[in-house]
């Protein structure tokens, strides 16, 4: 089943009329105590707000607080393989603390860092606790997961995985729709060439966006030529490397999409070398709209990897699923994706001009563009370590 994270105005939305991140625009809509944005920031963020019909159920306390009042289980436990590893778990929390605090629930987060004793020891001390309401338990790349015994008499979503027996209700990202959206954008702008570096094959959210990109060329009658895709692993290192071997091919790609952003700043630095300006010869489209997009050289125009949505709706179906529990309502177990909006920026055009191979000298430039804007050498890529995330993964 597949949902759009659109059915009515997000933050996702606020943050793609703005300009700033998930992250930015929660925080100041709920007045977050020592975050610093100049007034203009805060101005826009407000007035985006207003524009879009977004209804901040933070703003009215009283009322948010009314359904925990009446209940003395207001503790919701976030269980979480990962957090510091990859900028996506911060932004679910961010959306599922939003949705629970709105409705007068706390949220614990708790990290296991992958480990089957920590978690079994987290379990231990929660599930006794007399004011738990359920679990949101999570994961940092899109999987599916074996649920510990113990939740199995708990009231409990999973966020960015699932279960082979549908036993719990689940969300995870639209990866096959973001796939298809990214490379039906670039059909669009007139590119039938269309280069793709995936992340790890292995992981869910690579194999469902190399089925979307492929579904989109099919679409559009254009034929899947293997030699334009490559493996990668969500780090800009191996983004640059691929780039320099698609752009080796006898007919290289006119437009390259990226499995993640941080591929997508790889690629960027690699055309860079090649003598190759972003957009006019080569266009290049990322996946994740991680904060850094905002800031390469061109902008990156890229498609939203919906955290915040995922996280709202993980609490809001604990919430109602509570609900349903305690009015002797039928429980129904759903599996959801959410799909994300594409953000256009100013790093796809039309087809360019023609492009030299790999293994071409590069074009010259004028002396000062080479004192300013050379890349930087390779292992002082951003991202260049590996990185785990099938979320981007």
């Amino acid at each position: 089943m597949k949902k759009t994270a659109q059915r009515r105005p997000t933050m996702t939305d606020i943050a793609k009329a703005v300009g700033v991140s998930q992250s930015t625009v929660s925080l100041v809509l709920n007045d977050a105590a020592g975050a610093k944005f100049s007034d203009a920031t805060r101005a826009k963020v407000y007035e985006a707000a207003q524009a879009l019909g977004y209804r901040h159920a933070g703003r009215a306390p009283a009322l948010a607080l009314a359904p925990a009042a009446q209940s003395p289980r207001n503790l919701i436990v976030y269980l979480a393989d990962e957090i510091s590893t990859s900028p996506h778990p911060v932004v679910n929390i961010d959306g599922a603390r939003d949705a629970a605090w709105e409705r007068g629930y706390v949220l614990a987060v708790y990290s296991t860092h992958g480990n089957a004793e920590i978690e079994a020891q987290v379990l231990r001390a929660v599930l006794d606790m007399p004011n738990l309401l359920g679990v949101i338990y999570a994961t940092v790349y899109t999987r599916k997961v074996a649920v510990p015994d113990a939740l199995r008499g708990v009231q409990t979503v999973l966020l960015n995985c699932y279960t082979s027996d549908h036993a719990f209700s689940s969300v995870v990202p639209a990866e096959v729709v973001g796939g298809h959206t990214a490379t039906e954008y670039l059909l669009s702008r007139g590119h039938r060439r269309i280069g793709f570096i995936n992340g790890e094959p292995w992981q869910d959210a690579a194999k469902d966006r190399l089925k979307g990109y492929r579904q989109a060329l099919a679409t559009a009658g254009v034929p899947f030529d293997e030699a334009l895709t490559r493996d990668g692993d969500w780090s800009s290192g191996l983004g640059f490397e691929q780039t320099l071997s698609l752009m080796r091919e006898s007919a290289p790609p006119s437009a390259i999409f990226c499995g993640n952003d941080l591929t997508a700043i790889g690629a960027i630095e690699a055309l860079k070398q090649l003598g190759l300006r972003v957009p006019e010869d080569v266009s290049v489209l990322g996946y994740d709209d991680q904060e850094i997009a905002r800031h390469t050289h061109p902008p990156l125009s890229t498609v939203v990897l919906p955290n915040y949505e995922l996280g709202r709706w993980a609490v809001e179906t604990l919430l109602q699923e509570h609900e349903n529990h305690e009015a002797g309502a039928p429980v129904r177990k759903r599996t959801v994706k959410l799909d994300g909006p594409l953000i256009e920026r100013t790093s796809v055009a039309g087809p360019g001009a023609a492009r030299p191979s790999a293994d071409a000298a590069p074009r010259p430039r004028p002396r000062a563009a080479r004192e300013t804007a050379e890349p930087a050498p390779r292992a002082a890529s951003v991202g260049g370590a590996r990185r785990r995330g099938g979320q981007s993964a």
